[in-house]
């Protein structure tokens, strides 16, 4: 895999032309309230893009567009064989705009783009084609309950459904949601972050150019208070699928038992311990994987082991290592290849992250660092 050199993707970068409206109905278009809201540059805090704010009206419009292409059976009647096709065409074409796509994650969430084009893109085409090639071999069940009877269970499409998605990896858990949702003949309305809607607004273009019917993807974006809101208390969405923080995951779950008693389905992470005992057989190893999971990704991630249980016999020899596995970890410019820890998210974020360092050395903890 060809990462290129900083200077490549500053030039790339500067000739990116970023979509910034939402997409409804097959079409990219402005907010009805004709609105919009400003992404920073992670790396700068300077204006990156000012993105169209979608509120309920926009809501109602893109449920209108789903659930009337639900009805028809443009997709949800469709056959096997073309939801595959078509879904397999949208992989091939996000492998095809992978450096676009890889740019257009790193300038929005400040992860290397080393990581956004080795593992994010092509872990959502992945996911996408994996959904694509299930669809032909997920069959229902038949049972025979007399001699003269059968009970059947056949599978078929929910709805319409919400996808709701964090600024972590936002293109990757995308495709999470829709590769399920589509394979089944869902209509979708996605809501990404608005930290991080960029990759979702041109992914909505791609899908349409691999042949996806006008309604059956729709991408409102905005703020969780107003798109997000409106999606949750929404009486003809049919199921919410969400990752998130708990506090959001428990008011999802309030809305929609306040509304229509949608289905939701949550992934609101966790903070599990990595435990390493002294009959590990490769320390180095282990110390190796620990790093991996507390750095990868600034330590942006829901599953990231960031707090370590150590049989005590082993517990100084094992932080003395992880020490030597964080140094591989080298804090630079998102662009660069060579960057393997870029920047968080935003500042209001790193004050958060700031805070607990403090509230550490409250504790008495000790700090390792290196230069």
């Amino acid at each position: 895999m060809n990462f290129h050199h900083l200077a490549y993707w500053q030039d790339k970068a500067l000739s990116l032309a970023i979509e910034n409206r939402l997409f409804i109905n097959g079409e990219y278009t402005a907010a009805a309230e004709n609105e919009t809201f400003e992404t920073v540059d992670p790396v700068t805090q300077a204006p990156l893009a000012k993105i169209a704010r979608g509120k309920s009206v926009d809501i109602d419009r893109a449920v209108s567009a789903a659930r009337g292409v639900f009805e028809r059976g443009d997709w949800s009647l469709s056959s096997p064989a073309k939801r595959k096709a078509v879904l397999n065409k949208l992989a091939d074409l996000m492998e095809a705009h992978a450096e676009e796509l890889a740019l257009l994650e790193t300038l929005d969430t400040g992860k290397p783009i080393r990581h956004s084009l080795r593992d994010d893109i092509p872990g959502a085409a992945r996911a996408i084609r994996w959904y694509a090639e299930a669809i032909d071999k997920v069959y229902g069940e038949v049972a025979t309950t007399s001699s003269h009877e059968l009970a059947m269970i056949v599978r078929e499409p929910v709805g319409v459904i919400a996808a709701i998605v964090p600024w972590n990896f936002p293109l990757l858990l995308t495709c999470w949601k829709l590769g399920p949702a589509l394979a089944a003949g869902n209509s979708v309305i996605l809501k990404p972050s608005e930290k991080s809607p960029l990759s979702a607004i041109r992914l909505a273009g791609l899908a349409k150019e691999a042949g996806l019917p006008d309604g059956v993807l729709n991408v409102v974006t905005g703020f969780g208070h107003e798109a997000g809101q409106a999606l949750s208390r929404h009486n003809d969405i049919d199921a919410i699928a969400f990752t998130g923080s708990t506090r959001t995951g428990k008011q999802l779950l309030k809305d929609a038992g306040d509304s229509n008693m949608k289905r939701v389905w949550l992934e609101a992470g966790g903070k599990s311990a990595n435990l390493v005992f002294a009959d590990c057989p490769d320390l180095q190893k282990a110390a190796s994987a620990t790093a991996a999971g507390i750095f990868y990704n600034q330590g942006q991630v829901c599953i990231a082991g960031t707090r370590l249980l150590l049989e005590e016999s082993i517990a100084d020899e094992f932080l003395a290592l992880l020490k030597q596995q964080a140094q591989n970890w080298q804090p630079g410019h998102p662009l660069d290849p060579a960057t393997t820890m870029g920047t968080l998210i935003d500042c209001a974020h790193a004050d958060s992250v700031h805070s607990f360092i403090r509230e550490g050395g409250k504790q008495r903890a000790t700090a390792a660092g290196w230069s």
